[in-house]
């Protein structure tokens, strides 16, 4: 994730250069629930209206938290399918607040009402996001489903409505791309704590709907329209919060933003971004899916590390003898074309990983989503065009191809 906000508050009020801090234990992402009551295209999970079987007890997810809780794991964002459809959500959240995690909950709002906004208010979510995927017609559209858009709002009204911190998720593709302006112009009227733009990752539905990613160019002004809203926010002093995620090549697009109309500031937020340090899969970001499997990241789902009810998940993310997770906590990463020969390397980290994994049988293969030219990168074609990519040699018992 790409916290625009910190940085552009960079570029305003500098602050001094310190060490960079390594978490003990990853930000994770847990979807407790595959169920959904909706069918989004770009779903990565690929849920249903239905139950599916295996799914962690909730004797089994406290069991997971303490061993989260004494790896040293900071944040808990709970998700799904849509996780509001777990009996003992509400049970769950309690418990991981009160064992002192940061948790989030990750919804698409529709389940949200009078009649539970209550008890949502009571457990006390330090963030709750809401996904909008542009205008009523088109965000209904997506979700497969008429009506989604106007309870999703309603959701929004709600939780500010109980002081409650909530955020818009965005994730921008060429069908609503043109409406980035008018979900921005929404957050200004529904005083919305965060926007977060997601980039098209290449997992479950999104892979099978990458034809549709958001071209280069797309991609560039989406990320110039965000900095120039968050600029002005900052100019304000306003405390809202903008970033983006799935795609680490918006820290380096941000760089030359930053040459560009503060010059004089380059060389400082080089030395943030550097320290930022891009694509945090497989060391900073973790997913445990509904059935208790590891992952890299969320969008990793067809490729598991090992799974919670059979070994404790602080002995799995510290197993390098995996090669996608040896490759992913070394630095400087295996990487190859593009990425390998690029300068900005150490700011993105290579980028996100399961887009090469996808499109090429390559987890290190350069990212097709980079959308900076060679010269923004500072590389020739020559350094880079005969390194084509060469598919590892994995354990195919851990890995489930998406279809």
């Amino acid at each position: 994730m790409f916290r625009i906000s910190e940085y552009m508050r960079e570029v305003k009020s500098p602050t001094p250069i310190t060490p960079r801090r390594q978490p003990k234990g990853p930000v994770v992402i847990w979807n407790l629930i595959r169920r959904c009551n909706l069918t989004c295209k770009h779903c990565y999970s690929i849920s249903a209206d239905i139950d599916f079987p295996g799914e962690l007890s909730t004797t089994q997810v406290f069991d997971v938290m303490q061993d989260l809780k004494s790896f040293g794991v900071p944040v808990l964002i709970l998700s799904g399918g849509e996780p509001l459809l777990r009996p003992d959500i509400f049970e769950v959240s309690q418990c991981a607040k009160a064992m002192g995690f940061y948790v989030g909950l990750s919804t698409n709002g529709t389940l949200i009402d009078e009649q539970n906004i209550e008890q949502i208010a009571d457990v006390g979510y330090d963030y709750v996001g809401i996904s909008l995927d542009g205008t009523r017609d088109t965000h209904d559209r997506f979700r497969q489903k008429e009506g989604a858009y106007q309870a999703s709002l309603a959701a929004i009204r709600l939780c500010h409505r109980h002081g409650i911190k909530v955020g818009m998720r965005f994730s921008i593709t060429r069908d609503n791309a043109a409406e980035l302006s008018a979900m921005l112009r929404l957050m200004d009227q529904e005083h919305v704590d965060k926007f977060y733009l997601s980039h098209l990752n290449y997992g479950g539905r999104g892979h099978r709907h990458r034809k549709n990613d958001a071209s280069h160019r797309i991609s560039r002004r989406a990320m110039d329209l965000l900095f120039e809203k968050c600029w002005a926010d900052v100019e304000s002093n306003r405390s809202r919060e903008y970033v983006s995620g799935n795609n680490d090549a918006d820290g380096v697009y941000f760089l030359h933003w930053v040459r560009q109309h503060f010059p004089e500031r380059y060389d400082h937020l080089q030395q943030k971004l550097e320290q930022w340090g891009g694509n945090s899969s497989g060391v900073n970001i973790a997913n445990i899916d509904n059935l208790g499997n590891v992952h890299p990241d969320t969008f990793w789902w067809n490729y598991n590390l090992g799974n919670v009810k059979e070994r404790a998940f602080s002995k799995i993310w510290t197993d390098t003898s995996d090669p996608i997770m040896a490759g992913l906590k070394s630095r400087p990463r295996p990487l190859r074309g593009r990425c390998k020969v690029c300068h900005h390397q150490s700011i993105c980290g290579g980028n996100t990983r399961v887009r090469a994994f996808q499109t090429t049988g390559d987890p290190w293969a350069e990212d097709p989503a980079c959308y900076l030219i060679d010269d923004e990168l500072g590389i020739e074609p020559s350094q880079y065009c005969n390194d084509g990519p060469v598919p590892m040699d994995l354990d195919k018992r851990q890995i489930r191809f998406a279809s």
